[in-house]
C-alpha cells in the first residue's frame, strides 16, 4: 500500500513537510479554504470539497479550533472512529496550551493550564482528538515558528520592525524545518499517545533576536520600546501575557532528533540566506550577543 497523507490544513508548516514526503514516493492531499496549487500535492478546497479518507494512510492537521472546538472533527469524528487503516495521525497544537508560566520551564508532563483564548481552543481541541478510540494520535505542541518567509528581516529592511522590551520576557521558538524532520521522525518511529513540545533549545527575549537579525544585515539595532509603550494590538499584547521557558528532550530522546537550529542565532542565519536578500550581506562572523 502506498503511504499517503492527508493534511488538513496544507499550510507554511505542512509545505515544509511535503517535499520530504514526495520524495519518498508518497502520494499527499491537502486541503486550504481558497483553491491554491502547492507542488506534488493533490489540493481540495475546505470547507466545500469532500474529504475522502479511502486509502489514506496518515493524517495531519493544523487546522485551527474555535469556540465550539475542531471544525474538522465536526466533519470527520465519527468516520475516523470507525478505525480505518490509519497508521499515524499528528496535531499540530501550541505551547499556549501551558498558559504563563512566569519564565519558568515547561515539559510534556507539565499541566495543561491555558492563560489565553488561544491556548484554552487548542486544549479543548487536543481533548477532542484524544476521545477518539484507538486512534494513532500524536500531539505536537508547537513554539514561535520562523523560517523563510517568517523572519524579522522584511520588517527590519522596511523600517517597521521595533525591539519591545518587556522585562523578564522570553519566548520559546522553532524553525519550520526543525518541525518537519520531527514530525518525519514521528511517523517513521509512531508513539500513539504521545505529546511533544517542538521547539529549540534556547528560549530567548525577542529583543535579543530582532537585534542579532539587524546585525546580520549590517543595518543599526532598532532602539528599545518599553513594553507599556508600545501601543499594541490587544493580539499581540496577549502574546506578551504569556512568559515560559519550553523544553525539548523528548523529542530528542524518543525521536532521535538534531535540531537543525539549535537557538535563533544559527536559525536566522539559515533564514537569510534562503531569502536571498539582495544588496545585504552578512558579516563574515555571526556577532555575539
Amino acid at each position: 500500500m502506498q503511504n499517503t497523507l492527508l493534511c488538513l490544513g496544507c499550510g507554511y508548516t505542512a509545505r515544509a513537510l511535503v517535499p520530504q514526503l514526495l520524495a519518498r514516493g508518497w502520494r499527499v492531499l491537502g486541503t486550504s479554504r481558497e483553491a491554491t496549487t502547492v507542488p506534488g500535492v493533490e489540493m481540495l478546497t475546505w470547507p466545500g470539497d469532500a474529504i475522502e479518507l479511502s486509502g489514506v494512510t496518515h493524517i495531519l492537521s493544523s487546522i485551527g479550533p474555535n469556540a465550539q472546538g475542531d471544525p474538522v472533527l465536526a466533519q470527520l469524528r465519527a468516520r475516523l472512529r470507525l478505525r480505518l487503516p490509519i497508521l499515524w495521525v499528528g496535531y499540530l497544537s501550541t505551547t499556549a496550551v501551558y498558559g504563563d508560566r512566569d519564565g519558568a520551564w515547561v515539559d510534556e508532563a507539565a499541566g495543561v493550564a491555558p492563560t489565553s483564548e488561544r491556548g484554552s481552543w487548542r486544549a479543548m481541541a487536543e481533548v477532542q482528538w484524544q476521545q477518539i478510540p484507538d486512534l494513532p494520535l500524536h500531539i505536537f505542541r508547537l513554539a514561535g515558528i520562523y523560517g523563510p518567509g517568517r523572519g524579522p528581516f522584511a520588517k527590519l529592511m522596511a523600517g517597521k520592525a521595533r525591539r519591545i522590551v518587556k522585562p523578564g520576557q522570553v519566548f520559546s521558538r522553532i524553525h519550520v524545518d526543525d518541525i518537519a524532520q520531527s514530525l518525519l521522525a514521528s511517523m517513521d518511529q509512531p508513539h500513539p499517545g504521545g505529546i511533544y513540545n517542538l521547539c529549540d533549545d534556547e528560549p530567548a527575549p525577542p529583543q535579543d533576536v530582532l537585534g542579532y537579525a539587524a546585525e546580520l544585515l549590517g543595518m543599526p539595532v532598532p532602539a528599545e520600546v518599553p513594553f507599556d509603550e508600545a501601543g499594541m494590538t490587544p493580539m499581540a499584547r496577549s502574546f506578551y501575557g504569556e512568559n515560559k521557558r519550553v523544553r525539548n528532550n523528548r523529542i530528542k530522546d524518543e525521536l532521535g532528533i538534531e535540531l537543525l537550529y539549535p537557538s535563533y542565532r544559527e536559525g536566522l542565519q539559515a533564514v537569510l540566506l534562503a531569502e536571498d536578500m539582495k544588496g545585504f550581506v552578512p558579516p563574515a562572523e555571526p556577532p555575539a550577543l
